[in-house]
């Protein structure tokens, strides 16, 4: 029992430690390039090694870092250029899911949806985006699933851990996090209308915007 608690402490901890470098490298903060030591993160986060080295693991899973040989693990370079090519594809991917969505879902997924939607209020007024992060990306992926498309949805599952950095940034910028929430209102009252084409407009821009709004954050933050 002590153990399994020991687990879940050390996977909440690797948690946080992955977050705070998602917004440092995401940011720019850590620069590409950047080789990053366990022991100095473990010492910088007042944690043991583990919780680190899992951190690390999953950032070399969404492609924010790489293991390269005698350097470690190293920041990979990532250009506006590429982050707006992932943005876009995103964007179409959600559109789509969204569409399909609209069309497949059931009363009992789509009022999962509404009740997500509606205690997601919450922590747009407590102004608590780590909370938000949560409901939005629950949010998007029972969109996913409610497209009743396995391949598809673990396609937008795969994009979306590639993208979870920027997107959980993205939120930090002003009041985005109020906005976001709005767009997902938008896109909630198109799905009761059974719009399908209007759901997936309404989340293309609803991502785009998301991109827009980290290129302020991190112009800001630079």
């Amino acid at each position: 029992m002590h153990g399994d608690f020991q687990k879940i402490e050390s996977g909440l901890l690797s948690d946080r430690i992955r977050d705070a470098l998602t917004d440092a490298i995401a940011s720019g903060t850590i620069a590409a390039g950047t080789a990053l030591d366990e022991q100095n993160l473990a010492d910088r986060y007042g944690a043991s090694r583990t919780p680190v080295r899992e951190a690390l693991r999953q950032l070399a899973a969404s492609g924010l870092v790489e293991i390269r040989p005698r350097r470690g693990v190293v920041v990979v370079r990532l250009t506006p250029q590429r982050i707006a090519d992932m943005f876009e594809t995103t964007a179409e991917i959600e559109a789509m899911c969204a569409r399909l969505a609209t069309y497949r879902m059931t009363p009992l997924e789509r009022g999962q949806l509404m009740e997500l939607h509606e205690e997601s209020a919450q922590a747009v007024e407590a102004g608590d985006v780590d909370v938000y992060d949560r409901f939005n990306r629950t949010f998007h992926e029972a969109l996913y699933t409610a497209t009743h498309n396995g391949f598809m949805a673990e396609q937008a599952l795969a994009i979306r851990e590639r993208l979870a950095a920027f997107r959980r940034t993205q939120l930090r910028h002003a009041d985005r996090i109020r906005r976001s929430r709005e767009e997902h209102g938008e896109i909630l009252a198109a799905i009761a209308e059974g719009d399908g084409e209007t759901a997936a407009r309404r989340m293309r821009a609803h991502m785009l915007r998301a991109a827009a709004a980290l290129g302020r954050y991190i112009a800001e933050t630079g």
